[in-house]
Protein backbone atom coordinates (compact mmCIF):
# COMPACT_ATOMS: atom_id res chain seq x y z
CA UNK A 1 0.00 0.00 0.00
CA UNK A 2 2.76 2.39 0.67
CA UNK A 3 3.92 1.96 -2.61
CA UNK A 4 0.82 2.35 -4.57
CA UNK A 5 0.48 5.58 -6.84
CA UNK A 6 -2.02 7.99 -5.82
CA UNK A 7 -4.23 6.99 -8.74
CA UNK A 8 -4.25 3.08 -7.32
CA UNK A 9 -4.88 3.84 -3.88
CA UNK A 10 -7.98 6.37 -4.67
CA UNK A 11 -9.43 3.45 -6.73
CA UNK A 12 -9.09 1.33 -3.58
CA UNK A 13 -11.24 4.00 -1.42
CA UNK A 14 -7.69 4.01 0.50
CA UNK A 15 -5.82 6.73 -0.45
CA UNK A 16 -6.38 9.56 2.15
CA UNK A 17 -6.03 6.89 5.26
CA UNK A 18 -2.90 5.22 3.51
CA UNK A 19 -0.95 9.02 3.52
CA UNK A 20 -2.14 9.55 6.81
CA UNK A 21 -0.40 6.26 8.19
CA UNK A 22 2.39 7.17 6.05
CA UNK A 23 3.22 10.38 6.97
CA UNK A 24 3.06 10.24 10.85
CA UNK A 25 7.41 10.20 11.18
CA UNK A 26 7.57 13.48 9.68
CA UNK A 27 4.57 14.58 11.90
CA UNK A 28 6.11 13.38 14.81
CA UNK A 29 9.09 16.12 13.95
CA UNK A 30 6.68 18.67 13.35
CA UNK A 31 5.15 18.13 16.53
CA UNK A 32 8.33 18.22 18.46
CA UNK A 33 9.21 21.85 16.66
CA UNK A 34 5.92 23.26 17.98
CA UNK A 35 6.74 22.09 21.38
CA UNK A 36 9.72 23.20 21.39
CA UNK A 37 8.52 26.47 19.79
CA UNK A 38 5.76 27.11 22.77
CA UNK A 39 7.72 25.75 25.13
CA UNK A 40 8.19 29.18 27.14
CA UNK A 41 4.02 29.85 27.30
CA UNK A 42 3.67 26.08 28.89
CA UNK A 43 6.06 26.70 31.04
CA UNK A 44 4.31 30.17 31.88
CA UNK A 45 1.03 28.18 31.91
CA UNK A 46 2.21 25.39 34.26
CA UNK A 47 3.89 27.28 36.36
CA UNK A 48 0.42 29.83 36.68
CA UNK A 49 -1.50 26.48 38.48
CA UNK A 50 1.41 25.98 40.36
CA UNK A 51 0.97 29.14 42.08
CA UNK A 52 -2.27 29.50 42.20
CA UNK A 53 -2.77 26.74 44.13
CA UNK A 54 -1.83 24.69 47.18
CA UNK A 55 -0.77 21.00 47.22
CA UNK A 56 -1.19 18.55 44.65
CA UNK A 57 -2.76 19.29 40.77
CA UNK A 58 -5.40 17.45 39.53
CA UNK A 59 -4.63 16.69 35.61
CA UNK A 60 -7.86 14.93 33.78
CA UNK A 61 -6.87 13.30 30.19
CA UNK A 62 -9.96 13.40 28.48
CA UNK A 63 -11.41 12.44 25.34
CA UNK A 64 -14.08 10.34 23.47
CA UNK A 65 -13.00 7.51 21.35
CA UNK A 66 -9.55 7.16 20.33
CA UNK A 67 -8.68 10.61 21.86
CA UNK A 68 -9.58 9.38 25.14
CA UNK A 69 -7.03 6.40 24.25
CA UNK A 70 -4.40 8.86 23.92
CA UNK A 71 -5.25 9.54 28.25
CA UNK A 72 -5.06 6.04 28.26
CA UNK A 73 -1.96 5.27 26.68
CA UNK A 74 0.55 8.31 28.23
CA UNK A 75 -0.95 8.54 32.08
CA UNK A 76 0.86 5.09 33.38
CA UNK A 77 3.92 6.63 31.98
CA UNK A 78 3.42 10.11 33.75
CA UNK A 79 2.56 9.02 36.64
CA UNK A 80 5.91 8.00 37.17
CA UNK A 81 7.70 10.22 34.73
CA UNK A 82 5.73 13.16 35.37
CA UNK A 83 6.02 15.67 38.09
CA UNK A 84 4.34 13.81 40.93
CA UNK A 85 4.94 17.11 43.52
CA UNK A 86 3.00 19.11 41.28
CA UNK A 87 0.26 17.25 39.72
CA UNK A 88 -1.63 13.75 39.80
CA UNK A 89 -2.65 12.03 36.36
CA UNK A 90 -5.88 10.31 35.48
CA UNK A 91 -7.75 9.33 32.04
CA UNK A 92 -11.02 10.23 32.27
CA UNK A 93 -13.06 10.12 29.08
CA UNK A 94 -15.47 12.66 28.19
CA UNK A 95 -18.56 10.18 27.87
CA UNK A 96 -17.89 9.66 30.95
CA UNK A 97 -17.76 12.80 32.54
CA UNK A 98 -20.52 13.96 30.05
CA UNK A 99 -23.08 10.76 31.18
CA UNK A 100 -21.57 10.76 35.21
CA UNK A 101 -20.35 14.11 36.02
CA UNK A 102 -21.14 13.15 39.99
CA UNK A 103 -18.73 10.46 39.67
CA UNK A 104 -15.91 12.14 38.38
CA UNK A 105 -15.29 15.70 38.81
CA UNK A 106 -14.70 17.10 42.21
CA UNK A 107 -15.08 20.75 42.85
CA UNK A 108 -13.18 21.60 45.53
CA UNK A 109 -10.19 19.65 43.76
CA UNK A 110 -7.55 22.14 41.46
CA UNK A 111 -8.14 20.51 38.16
CA UNK A 112 -6.40 20.73 34.66
CA UNK A 113 -8.34 19.41 32.21
CA UNK A 114 -6.18 18.61 29.06
CA UNK A 115 -8.82 18.26 26.11
CA UNK A 116 -7.83 15.99 23.27
CA UNK A 117 -9.59 16.24 19.96
CA UNK A 118 -9.28 15.85 16.46
CA UNK A 119 -11.97 17.81 15.21
CA UNK A 120 -12.53 19.60 18.29
CA UNK A 121 -15.71 19.44 17.35
CA UNK A 122 -17.18 16.41 19.40
CA UNK A 123 -20.49 17.29 21.05
CA UNK A 124 -18.87 15.01 24.40
CA UNK A 125 -15.99 16.87 24.49
CA UNK A 126 -17.43 20.25 24.02
CA UNK A 127 -19.81 19.46 26.96
CA UNK A 128 -17.53 17.80 29.35
CA UNK A 129 -15.66 21.21 29.05
CA UNK A 130 -18.53 23.03 30.14
CA UNK A 131 -19.44 20.88 32.70
CA UNK A 132 -15.75 20.85 34.23
CA UNK A 133 -16.59 24.83 34.29
CA UNK A 134 -19.66 24.51 36.07
CA UNK A 135 -18.73 22.16 38.34
CA UNK A 136 -14.84 22.59 39.64
CA UNK A 137 -14.31 25.91 41.26
CA UNK A 138 -10.07 26.41 40.43
CA UNK A 139 -10.75 24.45 37.07
CA UNK A 140 -7.00 25.14 34.22
CA UNK A 141 -7.52 23.53 30.69
CA UNK A 142 -4.88 23.02 28.43
CA UNK A 143 -6.34 22.04 24.80
CA UNK A 144 -4.25 19.68 22.68
CA UNK A 145 -6.05 19.91 19.43
CA UNK A 146 -5.74 19.68 15.49
CA UNK A 147 -8.47 21.87 14.17
CA UNK A 148 -7.85 25.55 15.02
CA UNK A 149 -11.29 26.17 13.70
CA UNK A 150 -12.84 23.79 15.44
CA UNK A 151 -15.05 24.46 18.44
CA UNK A 152 -12.32 23.59 21.25
CA UNK A 153 -10.14 26.19 19.95
CA UNK A 154 -12.54 28.88 19.11
CA UNK A 155 -14.11 28.49 22.55
CA UNK A 156 -10.57 28.88 24.31
CA UNK A 157 -9.04 32.25 22.53
CA UNK A 158 -8.65 35.04 25.15
CA UNK A 159 -9.34 32.49 28.04
CA UNK A 160 -6.41 33.45 30.47
CA UNK A 161 -6.53 29.55 31.70
CA UNK A 162 -7.08 27.60 28.76
CA UNK A 163 -3.64 27.23 26.92
CA UNK A 164 -3.98 25.78 23.39
CA UNK A 165 -1.81 23.66 21.49
CA UNK A 166 -2.51 22.88 17.95
CA UNK A 167 -0.91 20.27 16.47
CA UNK A 168 0.40 19.83 12.65
CA UNK A 169 -1.92 20.55 9.92
CA UNK A 170 -1.18 17.09 8.44
CA UNK A 171 -1.89 15.99 12.04
CA UNK A 172 -5.94 16.73 11.14
CA UNK A 173 -6.57 13.25 9.56
CA UNK A 174 -9.30 13.66 6.65
CA UNK A 175 -9.86 10.24 6.74
CA UNK A 176 -12.84 8.35 8.98
CA UNK A 177 -10.10 6.79 11.09
CA UNK A 178 -7.56 9.07 13.64
CA UNK A 179 -4.04 8.09 13.19
CA UNK A 180 -1.73 11.04 12.75
CA UNK A 181 -3.59 13.00 15.20
CA UNK A 182 -3.43 10.48 17.90
CA UNK A 183 0.03 10.15 17.58
CA UNK A 184 0.58 13.50 17.39
CA UNK A 185 -1.60 14.54 20.59
CA UNK A 186 0.23 11.35 22.56
CA UNK A 187 3.45 13.03 21.40
CA UNK A 188 2.45 16.68 22.88
CA UNK A 189 1.13 15.56 25.99
CA UNK A 190 4.12 13.34 26.84
CA UNK A 191 6.33 16.28 25.79
CA UNK A 192 4.73 18.79 27.68
CA UNK A 193 4.43 16.95 31.33
CA UNK A 194 7.44 14.45 31.37
CA UNK A 195 10.20 15.72 33.47
CA UNK A 196 12.86 13.90 31.15
CA UNK A 197 15.53 16.58 29.95
CA UNK A 198 15.52 17.81 27.08
CA UNK A 199 18.23 16.57 24.86
CA UNK A 200 16.40 12.93 25.72
CA UNK A 201 12.87 14.02 24.47
CA UNK A 202 14.71 15.09 21.35
CA UNK A 203 16.45 11.71 21.00
CA UNK A 204 13.48 9.99 21.56
CA UNK A 205 11.95 11.75 18.45
CA UNK A 206 14.24 11.18 16.48
CA UNK A 207 14.35 7.41 17.77
CA UNK A 208 10.48 6.85 16.57
CA UNK A 209 10.79 8.31 13.32
CA UNK A 210 13.16 6.13 11.81
CA UNK A 211 10.89 3.32 14.03
CA UNK A 212 8.04 4.61 12.08
CA UNK A 213 9.87 4.42 8.89
CA UNK A 214 11.05 0.90 9.48
CA UNK A 215 7.05 -0.05 9.94
CA UNK A 216 6.81 1.59 6.22
CA UNK A 217 9.85 -0.58 5.40
CA UNK A 218 8.93 -3.96 6.44
CA UNK A 219 5.12 -3.79 5.29
CA UNK A 220 5.54 -7.00 3.34
CA UNK A 221 5.98 -8.65 6.76
CA UNK A 222 2.48 -7.38 8.32
CA UNK A 223 0.83 -8.22 4.85
CA UNK A 224 1.88 -11.99 4.92
CA UNK A 225 0.21 -11.60 8.62
CA UNK A 226 -2.98 -10.51 6.93
CA UNK A 227 -2.84 -12.83 4.39
CA UNK A 228 -3.54 -15.98 6.86
CA UNK A 229 -6.99 -17.27 7.20
CA UNK A 230 -7.91 -15.15 10.37
CA UNK A 231 -10.99 -13.52 11.34
CA UNK A 232 -9.91 -12.31 15.15
CA UNK A 233 -7.26 -10.39 16.52
CA UNK A 234 -5.86 -9.77 19.66
CA UNK A 235 -3.77 -7.57 20.75
CA UNK A 236 -1.74 -7.37 24.81
CA UNK A 237 0.38 -5.22 26.34
CA UNK A 238 1.35 -3.57 29.85
CA UNK A 239 1.34 -0.32 31.40
CA UNK A 240 1.29 2.75 28.44
CA UNK A 241 1.36 -0.51 26.22
CA UNK A 242 -1.74 -1.86 27.58
CA UNK A 243 -3.36 1.60 27.29
CA UNK A 244 -2.32 1.75 23.42
CA UNK A 245 -4.44 -1.70 23.01
CA UNK A 246 -7.74 -0.60 23.22
CA UNK A 247 -6.57 2.12 20.07
CA UNK A 248 -5.08 -0.73 18.15
CA UNK A 249 -8.05 -3.16 18.43
CA UNK A 250 -10.07 -0.12 17.68
CA UNK A 251 -8.45 0.71 14.08
CA UNK A 252 -9.45 -2.74 12.98
CA UNK A 253 -13.15 -2.42 14.51
CA UNK A 254 -13.32 0.96 12.24
CA UNK A 255 -11.49 -0.02 8.85
CA UNK A 256 -13.17 -3.96 8.46
CA UNK A 257 -16.63 -1.87 9.64
CA UNK A 258 -16.69 -4.93 12.05
CA UNK A 259 -16.10 -8.09 10.22
CA UNK A 260 -12.98 -8.79 11.98
CA UNK A 261 -14.06 -9.64 15.77
CA UNK A 262 -11.35 -7.95 17.98
CA UNK A 263 -10.04 -8.10 21.93
CA UNK A 264 -7.61 -5.78 24.14
CA UNK A 265 -6.42 -6.65 27.79
CA UNK A 266 -3.05 -6.32 29.46
CA UNK A 267 -0.85 -9.21 29.23
CA UNK A 268 -1.46 -10.26 32.89
CA UNK A 269 -5.21 -9.40 32.63
CA UNK A 270 -5.29 -12.02 29.58
CA UNK A 271 -5.79 -15.23 31.36
CA UNK A 272 -8.83 -14.35 33.40
CA UNK A 273 -11.33 -15.42 31.46
CA UNK A 274 -10.46 -13.49 28.04
CA UNK A 275 -8.16 -16.14 26.72
CA UNK A 276 -10.88 -18.27 25.47
CA UNK A 277 -11.50 -15.94 22.60
CA UNK A 278 -8.47 -16.95 21.47
CA UNK A 279 -9.27 -19.98 18.51
CA UNK A 280 -7.30 -21.29 15.50
CA UNK A 281 -8.35 -18.38 13.74
CA UNK A 282 -7.04 -15.75 15.81
CA UNK A 283 -3.85 -13.75 15.33
CA UNK A 284 -1.83 -12.41 19.06
CA UNK A 285 0.29 -9.71 19.15
CA UNK A 286 1.61 -8.13 22.08
CA UNK A 287 3.45 -4.72 22.55
CA UNK A 288 6.83 -5.90 24.66
CA UNK A 289 7.54 -3.44 27.15
CA UNK A 290 11.59 -2.28 27.56
CA UNK A 291 11.01 -1.98 31.42
CA UNK A 292 13.21 -5.37 31.72
CA UNK A 293 10.76 -6.34 34.96
CA UNK A 294 7.82 -5.85 33.43
CA UNK A 295 8.62 -7.26 29.82
CA UNK A 296 8.91 -10.55 31.65
CA UNK A 297 5.14 -10.66 32.37
CA UNK A 298 4.43 -9.83 28.39
CA UNK A 299 7.01 -12.35 27.08
CA UNK A 300 5.75 -14.72 29.84
CA UNK A 301 1.58 -14.58 28.05
CA UNK A 302 3.33 -15.26 24.76
CA UNK A 303 5.51 -18.26 25.25
CA UNK A 304 1.92 -19.58 27.16
CA UNK A 305 0.03 -18.87 24.31
CA UNK A 306 2.50 -20.24 21.42
CA UNK A 307 2.78 -23.00 23.79
CA UNK A 308 -1.23 -23.78 23.95
CA UNK A 309 -0.87 -23.87 20.22
CA UNK A 310 -3.98 -22.67 20.16
CA UNK A 311 -3.81 -19.26 17.91
CA UNK A 312 -2.97 -19.04 14.07
CA UNK A 313 0.28 -16.58 15.30
CA UNK A 314 1.44 -15.28 17.98
CA UNK A 315 3.67 -12.19 16.94
CA UNK A 316 5.59 -10.13 19.45
CA UNK A 317 6.46 -6.39 18.80
CA UNK A 318 9.19 -4.28 20.19
CA UNK A 319 12.57 -3.94 20.56
CA UNK A 320 15.14 -6.53 21.12
CA UNK A 321 16.06 -6.42 24.50
CA UNK A 322 18.17 -9.78 26.47
CA UNK A 323 14.58 -11.50 27.10
CA UNK A 324 12.54 -11.84 23.83
CA UNK A 325 10.27 -14.13 22.87
CA UNK A 326 11.06 -17.09 21.65
CA UNK A 327 8.30 -17.16 18.40
CA UNK A 328 7.95 -14.80 15.84
CA UNK A 329 8.59 -10.87 16.37
CA UNK A 330 8.72 -7.74 14.33
CA UNK A 331 11.84 -6.04 16.22
CA UNK A 332 12.28 -2.38 15.41
CA UNK A 333 16.45 -1.62 14.88
CA UNK A 334 16.24 1.84 15.12
CA UNK A 335 15.18 1.67 18.69
CA UNK A 336 17.42 2.69 21.91
CA UNK A 337 17.19 -0.15 24.18
CA UNK A 338 16.07 2.21 26.94
CA UNK A 339 13.22 4.01 25.18
CA UNK A 340 9.98 4.58 27.26
CA UNK A 341 6.99 2.85 26.63
CA UNK A 342 5.41 5.97 25.97
CA UNK A 343 7.30 6.64 23.31
CA UNK A 344 7.31 3.37 22.30
CA UNK A 345 3.65 3.45 21.68
CA UNK A 346 4.05 5.31 18.81
CA UNK A 347 5.77 3.34 16.42
CA UNK A 348 3.74 0.51 17.95
CA UNK A 349 0.60 2.16 16.44
CA UNK A 350 1.80 2.54 13.48
CA UNK A 351 2.27 -0.90 13.27
CA UNK A 352 -1.32 -1.64 14.06
CA UNK A 353 -2.96 0.67 12.16
CA UNK A 354 -0.89 -0.85 9.10
CA UNK A 355 -2.35 -4.08 9.67
CA UNK A 356 -5.91 -2.74 10.12
CA UNK A 357 -5.30 -0.83 6.79
CA UNK A 358 -4.22 -4.40 5.36
CA UNK A 359 -7.30 -5.88 6.87
CA UNK A 360 -9.77 -3.56 5.99
CA UNK A 361 -8.48 -4.18 2.17
CA UNK A 362 -8.34 -7.55 2.41
CA UNK A 363 -12.27 -7.94 3.46
CA UNK A 364 -12.61 -5.78 0.88
CA UNK A 365 -14.05 -2.47 2.67
CA UNK A 366 -12.71 0.97 1.69
CA UNK A 367 -10.34 2.43 4.25
CA UNK A 368 -10.85 5.73 3.87
CA UNK A 369 -14.94 5.86 4.25
CA UNK A 370 -15.27 2.26 5.82
CA UNK A 371 -18.82 2.78 7.46
CA UNK A 372 -21.10 1.06 4.32
CA UNK A 373 -24.18 2.32 6.41
CA UNK A 374 -23.33 5.58 7.79
CA UNK A 375 -24.35 4.91 11.21
CA UNK A 376 -21.02 5.65 12.49
CA UNK A 377 -19.70 8.86 11.53
CA UNK A 378 -15.83 10.62 11.48
CA UNK A 379 -17.29 13.05 13.87
CA UNK A 380 -19.94 11.54 16.29
CA UNK A 381 -23.23 12.85 15.15
CA UNK A 382 -27.09 12.74 17.28
CA UNK A 383 -25.52 13.03 20.40
CA UNK A 384 -28.76 14.49 22.64
CA UNK A 385 -26.63 16.60 25.36
CA UNK A 386 -28.86 17.06 28.94
CA UNK A 387 -28.23 20.25 30.95
CA UNK A 388 -26.88 18.99 34.65
CA UNK A 389 -28.00 20.74 37.74
CA UNK A 390 -26.09 20.21 40.87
Amino acid sequence: MFEKDVAALTAMGAQITTEEIKHQPELWTEAFDLYNEHKAAITAFLDKVSNETTGVVRVIFTGAGTSAYVGDTVTPYLSKHGDRSRFKFEAIPTTDIVSAPYDYLEADTPTVLVSFSRSGNSPESIKAVELAEQLVSSLYQLTITCAPEGNLAQRAEGEAKNLVLLQPAGSNDKGFAMTGSFSCMALTALLVFDTAEESDKAAWVKAISAMGHEVIDHESFIQNLVDEDFNRITYLGSGSLSGLTREAQLKVLELTAGQLATIFDSSMGFRHGPKSFVDGKTLVFDFLSNDPYTRQYDVDVTEEIKGDEIAKRVVAIGVSQDLDFSGESFLFEAAPKNLPEAYLALPDVMFAQTLALLSSIKVGNTPDTPSPTGTVNRVVKGVILHDYQA
